[in-house]
Order: C-alpha cells, then structure tokens, then sequence
C-alpha cells in the first residue's frame, strides 16, 4: 500500500511510504448538507465508468466549504468507505499522444496532468469523457490560493513569508508555460489559444486536488470532495496490485455526518499558498525569518566564512523558490520548555556567533565545532553574559517581526469593510489567520527567550 501524498511544491513525484494527503478546501457561502441534481449523477456516472461500485456509504452535498461527502448510513472506524480503481483517474498517462511528442523532458508531473484538463475542458461536454468530472472542478473565481490574489490583497500579506513564496510561485509557474507553449502551438486542434491564466488555473486545480500514487500525480474523481480535519489519521492508500485507491474510515461516523480527512500537518501559509484555505488557532502553525551576519559587522569575513563551513543549510528552497540569506522556520515554543523545541538550534548558533566580538572568540568556536559534531555554535557559551548577549540580539530580531506583524493585523482591521460574503471578506480573514497564527509563534520565542536569559541570570 502506497499512502496518498502531498504534492511537494514545484518537484517531480518521488515514491515515499510517509507522505501526506493532498487536497485543497474551497470557501462558498453555501452551506448546506443537501445534493443537488448534478450531485445525484455524478457517482452513478463514475460507478459505470469504472464498472464497479465507488461507494455505498458516502454522497456528495454541499458544506460551506463547497462539494463534501456525507455518510448516507452509519459508518464504523475501519471500514472502507470508498474505492477508486485506476482505471478512472486522471494522470499524465492521460495525456494526448501528439502533445507528449513535442513536450521538452523536464516539464513537471504537475503540468502534465495539467495539460490533461486542458484537453478535456476544451472537447467540451459532449466530446469529454471526463466532463461531469470536469465541470464539477472550481472555477477560477473560486480559487483562493494566493497566486490568483490581486495587488492589493496581497499587501495584507507583506508582513509574512508566504508574500515572496506567492511571487516566486507564480514565476515558475508562468516559467513552466514558457517550456509548454511552443508544444501548445503545435496542436492548436486540441489546445486553441491557451493562456497563462488557463494554465495557471489547471495547474492549481491538479496541485491542490491531486494525489500522489504509483503513477505520479492522481487525479481521484469523488475522493477529492473529501474536506480536512487536522486529527483525523484517514488517508488514501493506493494499491498497485489490485490497482484500486481506496480510503478506511478512522473513527464511526452517524448517517448525514461529513466524512473527513486530514490533509497533512500543515501550517496556514502553507495552507494559503497551495490550497487556498486557512484554519483559525492553526496548531501546526509556523513562522519563517531571516537573520543574517550584519555587513557592517568588523568580523564579517570571518564570520561569514566560518558559518559557511560549519553550519548546515537552514531552509531548503524547492526549484521555483529563489532567496538571499539565512531562513529559518520557528514553531510554536510550549509554556515551560527548557530546551526551547520549536527554535532552530541553528538559529541559536547563528545568534552566538554574532555575539562574538573577537578573533579569539571566533577561533574557541571553530575548535569546539571541529572537536564535536562540526556544527558552529550549538553549545552554549561558558560566558554567560556572551550567552545572554546572543540570545538578546534574536530577540531584538523577533521583537521586530512582532511589531511588523502586529502592525499588518492592525491595518487589517482598518481596511476597508464589504458585503460578509465578498471574496475580499473571505481573503482578509485568510490573511489575518496567517497573521495571527505566526504572530503567535514569534510570541511564544520571545517569552522563552525573555524566561531563559532571566534563569542564567539566578
């Protein structure tokens, strides 16, 4: 059994037995349990189409969160709830044999499968053997991913990573269309004028709504209607053997319940940029900031080349991403942690090292990191008012990420006010839960800092 995965941003698919669901969540103002007509059809249609039965314990209806599944009985933790053979779901083996030929090797798995909707959306209803599939997918307009946002909700986001990983997002993506377009053109009988924005839209589609299987990147028509739950341990599992993809229930559920999933542990930017939701007191919240050897520091060579011959790399940038200097991701530090889990010890060691003011500070911590597991400054400082001085020069650079936060979810709160239903309502919050859930984590830093450096001062 193969679990159903995340998709990484911007990779190629790669086999794993650890990896996470992948799956994004829409905000609509509908808000009811009922199927519509359309619903009614769409499992029966899938059933003949796969020639065997999908499901007789799930149906599809509408929670505020769009298309959701519903138990239509009782349902009892381990049983199997749904079945998805590999015979209808969308890969790239999909793909039209006449645009595989003129593709470049290096285009994406994503893009692939991409390309595989565009065909289908372009045949239509009547020629498409996937349109009920098809046209059940989100719209454009529906999409909240921060790559569809404009300018100006954007800026509510400046405070936050996920404003530079939209930008660099979006240019890999528009990179991608440039590697794909000359192909395009070579069958405008199956792709007409496509553009950037019909792109952009597909690739969402396939990178929020995929799956990851033996064949790569899965498209699993009905089991992507299922909505997440941060504590549910359901996932998909796909097995090769019996070709199938199927998902076990983890808990018993009452007849009209909606049936859940959990997407992975993910924090709300994350959550933003790939999958176009947020979740309010987000536990797996988390938070990126940059901290770096000052150039007007006197020992910035030195220290610049020790760090990078001792320290190993902070955040890894996925193809796509493009950043100058040292990232590290912060989690949320527990009331009364003494060793601070949820701060990078590296950051620690970084901060040590700016600390020093000496060659000869410098050389004692090259010796100890050749000496020990030849990582720099890990260990704390003999000197305790060194080790106090390190620790207050992060918390100089976490109190400023304070206040720039503070300050975004203040103007939040003063922009201006539309109709509680407008798409402009529903990205606000977004942005404040992002906002919010990362102000949170840099709080809790600082209040461990603030408590460590008063416990080396007793």
């Amino acid at each position: 059994m193969l679990v159903g995965g995340r998709i990484p941003r911007f990779l190629p698919f790669r086999s794993s037995s650890s990896l996470l669901l992948l799956r994004r969540r829409e905000y609509c103002s509908a808000a009811s349990s009922e199927s519509s007509g359309e619903c009614d059809e769409f499992l029966p249609w899938l059933q003949r189409k796969a020639g065997s039965e999908i499901s007789s314990t799930l149906l599809i209806g509408f929670s505020k969160f769009g298309r959701s599944l519903f138990a239509s009985k009782s349902i009892r933790a381990g049983d199997c709830i749904l079945r998805v053979p590999f015979n209808v779901q969308i890969t790239q083996e999909n793909l039209p044999p006449e645009i595989e030929s003129h593709l470049v090797s290096d285009v994406s798995n994503i893009s692939r499968v991409a390309l595989v909707l565009l065909a289908e959306k372009k045949l239509g209803q009547v020629d498409s053997e996937w349109a009920p599939y098809i046209t059940s997918l989100p719209s454009i307009n529906e999409m909240h991913s921060t790559i569809f946002w404009s300018e100006e909700e954007l800026e509510m986001l400046r405070g936050s990573r996920v404003y530079q990983e939209t930008m660099d997002k979006k240019a890999f993506i528009e990179n991608e269309f440039s590697s794909i377009r000359p192909a395009l053109s070579c069958v405008p009988q199956i792709y007409g004028d496509c553009k950037l924005v019909d792109f952009m839209h597909a690739y969402s589609l396939v990178e929020s709504r995929a799956w990851r299987t033996s064949l790569g990147a899965s498209l699993v028509p009905f089991a992507d209607y299922l909505n997440h739950d941060g504590v549910s341990e359901a996932v998909l599992l796909s097995d090769d053997d019996k070709e199938i993809s199927e998902v076990i229930a983890d808990r018993d559920y009452a007849a009209c319940e909606q049936v859940l999933i959990r997407y992975g542990k993910f924090s709300n930017a994350t959550l933003l940029l790939d999958f176009g939701f947020t979740l309010q007191c987000n536990i797996y919240d988390q938070v990126q900031i940059c901290m770096d050897i000052p150039l007007g520091d006197p020992l910035y060579k030195v220290k610049s080349e020790l760090w990078k011959k001792y320290s190993l790399p902070t955040v890894n940038n996925a193809p796509g991403f493009s950043s100058s200097g040292n990232f590290f991701t912060l989690k949320k530090v527990k009331t009364g942690s003494k060793k601070g889990k949820g701060i990078p010890q590296a950051l620690r060691a970084l901060s040590r090292l700016l600390s020093a003011t000496s060659n000869e500070e410098l050389k004692a911590m090259e010796t100890e990191a050749a000496e020990n597991d030849g990582r720099l400054g890990r260990r704390t400082v003999k000197d305790m008012s060194k080790e106090i001085l390190a620790h207050h020069i992060l918390l100089a650079q976490l109190e400023r990420a304070v206040h720039s936060h503070v300050a975004a979810i203040t103007a939040l709160s003063s922009a201006q006010t539309y109709n509680d239903h407008s798409r402009f309502t529903y990205r606000r919050q977004m942005a404040r839960d992002v906002l919010e859930g990362e102000l949170c984590v840099l709080r809790s830093a600082c209040d461990w800092i603030k408590n460590y450096c008063l416990r080396l001062l007793k």
